[in-house]
């Protein structure tokens, strides 16, 4: 299946079923490498609708981050260990203090 359908596909889920955060989700992933714009956008909706969603913190950080956002990252980075904590998703803990130290290094950040 191409992108395009994916995402024409991931459009009609989300339309069907907008309290399920897993099709914004998606339809953000699809975006990362086609439409920056439109992934930053679904990763704030996200962020902004679905705060309890810890699959969109992994992606989202790393996503601004390679934008060159580094702050919105740092505190999307920190939302997300904070809310994997509370949730005692221990893979998710792990991942995301993972990804940020190097996130930090790589950006000079102590």
């Amino acid at each position: 299946m191409s992108k395009v359908l994916r995402i024409e596909m991931l459009k009609s889920f989300a339309e069907e079923e907008p309290d399920n955060p897993f099709n914004i989700y998606a339809l953000a992933l699809e975006f990362i490498e086609v439409d920056p714009i439109q992934a930053s956008f679904h990763f704030k909706k996200l962020l902004e609708e679905f705060p309890e969603y810890l699959p969109t913190y992994f992606h989202a950080a790393a996503f601004f981050a390679d934008l060159g956002e580094v702050q919105f990252s740092k505190i999307i980075y920190e939302k997300g260990i904070h809310l994997a904590e509370s949730q005692q998703d221990v893979k998710a803990i792990k991942e995301l203090k993972n990804s940020f130290q190097n996130f930090l290094f790589e950006n000079d950040i102590y």
